[in-house]
């Protein structure tokens, strides 16, 4: 193999095929794609290697959607708009934010859809729905801890994107586009921590969301890089309202409102070396 040969094939790829005059992205050429297929028809593509069929890009756009944003509270728009008050440009604010998504905060949908291929990886062996449910939750506690990613919110006692979502899923089903097992496996675990609990304790944005992606066929790792694309919007929009309002430094809570101080009562090393 000749250098050449090794530097092209040491950067191999399926995604795209770039030489002077010619891109192509898995094989369409660019030009015919733009204005012609929507970004969530490009960003299935780009992770899947072939165009969704419609019903499924109205899905995958749907989720899209309903994770752009949940207010300045949520971490990762709080540290866009800190970040640009610190002089960070957009670029700066949107990676700053973008790397607050990891387990806590922006990770349950990925684990969500883990939780959801146990339980279905169960049933498919043979278990009882009830009990591959009863054994997945069993399972990711022991794991994991009690938090149950995708289901209560900690502001909203019913999220209201979780049931349109679900809708929309149910429609899709009745169509043939998906199966429908996820959307009745995240049911099935909403019963029974409503048994466990005994309070209901609806599914969220994030348990919506990861039916959507578990009943494409994306794997749980996409859910939480997708959940990532769409919040982008979101950081951006704040980041961008942000710059313009002229505060510099702008920090966690307003300077007006003092943090609670909880360490050594006042003292003086000066005191204390005359002491020895």
């Amino acid at each position: 193999m000749t250098d050449s040969e090794l530097a092209a094939d040491y950067w191999r790829t399926d995604i795209i095929d770039i030489a002077p005059g010619v891109i192509r992205t898995r094989g369409y050429p660019i030009e015919e794609l733009i204005g012609r297929v929507g970004f969530a028809d490009m960003v299935w593509m780009m992770l899947c290697g072939e165009l969704p069929a419609p019903a499924q890009a109205r899905l995958l756009e749907a989720a899209l959607v309903a994770s752009v944003d949940h207010g300045p509270h949520a971490p990762s728009i709080a540290v866009a708009r800190m970040a640009v008050s610190c002089g960070l440009p957009l670029n700066g604010a949107m990676a700053s934010a973008l790397n607050t998504l990891d387990d806590v905060h922006g990770g349950a949908g990925q684990q969500a859809v883990e939780l959801f291929l146990d339980v279905d990886s169960r049933i498919r062996q043979g278990v009882p729905m009830v009990a591959a449910v009863a054994a997945g939750l069993d399972s990711f506690i022991a794991t994991h801890g009690k938090f149950i990613p995708g289901f209560g919110h900690r502001f909203h006692p019913v999220d209201p994107r979780a049931p349109r979502l679900l809708e929309l899923v149910d429609t899709a089903t009745g169509e043939g586009t998906v199966e429908g097992r996820f959307a009745a496996i995240a049911r099935a675990i909403e019963a029974e921590l409503h048994r466990r609990k005994g309070k209901p304790i609806p599914m969220n944005i994030d348990g919506a969301t990861a039916v959507i992606y578990a009943e494409l066929g994306f794997a749980a790792p996409l859910a939480r890089g997708i959940f990532c694309l769409s919040r982008a919007v979101g950081i951006l929009a704040h980041a961008w309202e942000q710059s313009g309002r002229g505060e510099r430094n702008k920090g966690p809570m307003p300077r007006q409102l003092a943090y609670r101080y909880t360490g050594h009562a006042p003292r003086t090393l000066l005191k204390d070396q005359t002491d020895h």
